[in-house]
Parts: structure tokens; C-alpha cells; sequence
């Protein structure tokens, strides 16, 4: 059975502000959920990320514990974790651009305080891009 996780954390240092830790991010992503059978994608604005994941339990919680270990992410907060018909996400690890956009449309300023009511419309936009 499929799952999606949908979680917010606060970025440590300079993880997600240049694009030499983005895509260093972003690689070694990829090639993690190759492995585990993942989708994912992640947006990263303002100092935050919001990422969405969707494989099997055993695989998300796997890279959940991953995540919580590590040391670019402060106060992980699970905001959806639900069984899935059908994938939603189709790569490994995608980057959401333009996340100012995507917040105006909902008018939040950051994703500092982002509901799970909102990680979905938002999954729903770029699903829709």
C-alpha cells in the first residue's frame, strides 16, 4: 500500500538558500529514493521546507527517521500522513519553483505556519503546473 507524508521543518545554516546546497540536496535525494522506490517533491522558501513524499510505510518511515537524524532540518512537523490509491508525484525528488507564488495564492507569507489543509492545495498546484 502507498503513502504520502507531507511534513514542514525549519532549514539549519544554509541548507536550501544557495544553489550549491540545493542541488547538492537535491542529488543526493534523488538517488536515495531511486532506491527506496520514493517520490518527493520539496520547496524550500524563507528558511523553510515543505516536502511530500509518497512510497511504501516501510520506505517513508525509513527516510522520516533519516530526516529527523538530520542535521539541516529543525522542528520536523508531520502535517499529512495518509494511505494513497495512486502517486501524485511522478520523480524521485522534484523541486517546487516558485514558492512565493504558490504561498500568494493562499495568502501566507512563509511556510513557517503552514496547515496540512494548505500542504495539500498546494500539492494540488503543482500537480496542476
Amino acid at each position: 500500500m502507498l503513502h504520502r507524508v507531507i511534513y514542514a521543518s525549519e532549514a539549519v545554516g544554509a541548507t536550501g538558500v544557495s544553489t550549491l546546497s540545493i542541488a547538492q540536496i537535491l542529488g543526493h535525494a534523488e538517488r536515495n529514493n531511486r532506491r527506496d522506490h520514493i517520490t518527493s517533491c520539496v520547496m524550500f522558501h524563507q528558511g523553510h521546507i515543505l516536502q511530500a513524499i509518497e512510497g511504501s510505510r516501510t520506505d517513508i518511515d525509513r527516510l522520516i527517521r533519516r530526516l529527523l537524524a538530520d542535521p539541516r532540518h529543525a522542528g520536523l512537523r508531520i502535517l499529512i500522513d495518509t494511505p494513497i490509491a495512486e502517486r501524485v508525484l511522478d520523480e524521485p525528488m522534484g523541486l517546487c519553483g516558485e514558492p512565493a507564488v504558490m504561498l500568494s495564492k493562499l495568502g501566507l507569507p512563509c511556510l513557517s505556519n503552514i496547515t496540512a489543509r494548505e500542504a495539500e492545495i498546494m500539492l494540488g498546484y503543482r500537480k496542476a503546473a
